[in-house]
């Protein structure tokens, strides 16, 4: 039987916490919600049903890219993720639709297939990062008109993929960003999370129209831990982004979209 009470989330605070934090800290030092992570961790420890498992997973990463984005500003300042609104504009038109299409399709359509060939792409944009980030650093790979068209459909694509699986989609935004517009790792990481704010608002206020979106009242202390964990998290691994240098970090990324493609492989 699946476990949604508050009495069986009670008796799993300290692992909510503590997973919180861990993943909270990547979302702090990359710029990632850390999503992939944590929904195989609600659906294999925490035995929540699936769709009850993406609501929950997004309210989670919610709280980690509102709550990275400030922890990362000494770093990466508000004012240079202003300078490049254009870029962030450019993906939230078409985010925010596939966020929207993307939700209502979840609450009624089975994801199999979808997570094979999710997981396919995070394997090819791994490989990219791992073997191409030198050539591409800091070169957009198009310009002009093709730039934004390819920014609309990319960003269109990452919005179904962020609602469908629950996610913020910092695994697919930061590569867009450093491949498609040439951005700084660090720089993207920021950007990444000012576009998928807004992007989850959109899949969250469309998942509220469906009964499973009720699992977030049955488990009010369990979701209020894995927060506070969470912010915890961000924090450590905002005041580490001034420390890791660049060149740790795209190599990390990769490996992280190579373990995230195994866990959503996985995923039933």
């Amino acid at each position: 039987m699946t476990e949604t009470t508050n009495d069986t989330a009670q008796r799993k605070l300290v692992p909510a916490f503590a997973g919180g934090g861990i993943i909270g800290a990547l979302g702090g030092l990359i710029g990632l919600g850390g999503a992939e992570f944590r929904l195989p961790l609600l659906i294999g420890i925490f035995n929540f049903a699936a769709l009850e498992a993406v609501i929950l997973n997004k309210a989670m990463s919610l709280v980690v890219v509102a709550s990275a984005l400030p922890f990362r500003a000494a770093t990466v300042p508000f004012s240079e993720i202003g300078s490049h609104w254009q870029i962030v504009v450019n993906l939230l038109a078409g985010s925010l639709a596939g966020a929207w299409f993307g939700a209502g399709w979840a609450t009624r359509l089975k994801s199999e297939t979808l997570y094979k060939v999710i997981s396919a792409l995070l394997v090819v944009i791994a490989l990219v990062l791992i073997f191409g980030h030198d050539a591409a650093a800091g070169q957009p790979l198009l310009s002009g008109g093709a730039q934004i068209a390819a920014g609309i459909v990319a960003g269109f694509a990452i919005g179904i993929v962020a609602s469908l699986l629950g996610v913020a989609g910092g695994e697919l935004l930061i590569p867009t960003l450093v491949l498609l517009f040439g951005a700084d790792i660090k720089l993207a990481g920021s950007l990444s999370l000012a576009v998928s704010l807004p992007t989850m608002l959109v899949g969250f206020t469309r998942y509220s129209r469906d009964q499973s979106f009720s699992v977030l009242g049955r488990n009010k202390t369990f979701l209020l831990v894995m927060a506070a964990g969470s912010i915890v998290g961000t924090f450590i691994g905002g005041q580490m982004l001034g420390i890791v240098p660049n060149a740790m970090l795209l190599p990390a990324l990769a490996v992280i979209l190579l373990l995230s493609a195994i866990k959503v492989w996985r995923h039933k």
